[in-house]
């Protein structure tokens, strides 16, 4: 069974998101999303983020037929789960270069294309200038 690892905040779903997790379902039969804690995203990206918690996030998550599985991570990186998952690919958005990916001595590296126009900071944006 090949398993493929993709990690995040997905605090604030849209569909950019989803589209990363389709694309991670049609390379292999196990999809693992190691979840930015609540703590994790306050370091990376300030105070006022999550918007949601922890627990919601994993619970929506969950819920997707693109998902098996979401285990949480505390730390900056999640080099420590990658160890422990021991995917066969790691997915990273389009912001990334596969040279820089964590986790690229352990497992194939692919690379999703951002949908332009689709970001959580976009959609917070959006939200604030209604």
């Amino acid at each position: 069974m090949k398993t493929v690892f993709t990690n995040g905040c997905f605090d604030v779903l849209h569909r950019g998101h989803i589209e990363l997790l389709k694309f991670c379902r049609g390379l292999g039969e196990k999809v693992v999303v190691g979840l930015n804690s609540d703590a994790s995203i306050r370091k990376l990206k300030g105070a006022a983020r999550p918007i949601n918690k922890e627990e919601d996030r994993a619970f929506i998550l969950e819920a997707m037929v693109y998902v098996d599985e979401v285990i949480l991570f505390d730390e900056e990186t999640p080099q420590t789960l990658i160890e422990k998952v021991m995917p066969d690919i790691i997915v990273k958005g389009g912001d990334y270069n596969s040279d820089t990916v964590v986790g690229k001595d352990l497992a194939e590296i692919m690379i999703f294309e951002y949908l332009d126009g689709y970001s959580t900071t976009k959609t917070l944006q959006d939200i604030s200038n209604r």
